[in-house]
């Protein structure tokens, strides 16, 4: 399953960057976990990952030990590509309105 995850860093990892990405890229492979995407963001986010978890306690697992770390916190959102959301209108079976 894909996560998108905005995170916020704390002011104090914020300058150690290399030490907590080393890290934090240690616990996602050791969790089963691979980065597709890493970008850093201006605004109420200091950055947006895409990641692959094989369970969502894997992906919840991961935001407990790096909240444990202080590196900061993450919010993590499962994403779904267009044809898993394809897949999912056609099994609602909703009808559409008539404009």
């Amino acid at each position: 399953m894909k996560y998108v995850l905005l995170g916020k860093l704390s002011a104090d990892w914020a300058v150690k960057q290399e030490k907590r990405v080393t890290t934090a890229r240690s616990k996602l492979k050791e969790l089963g976990m691979k980065v597709g995407s890493v970008y850093y963001t201006q605004g109420e986010y200091d950055f947006v990952d895409v990641v692959e978890a094989p369970t969502a306690e894997a992906m919840l697992a991961f935001s407990v030990w790096y909240a444990e770390q202080g590196y900061g916190r993450i919010r993590s959102m499962p994403a779904f590509d267009e044809r898993q959301m394809v897949a999912a209108l056609k099994r609602a079976g909703g009808r559409r309105k008539k404009d």
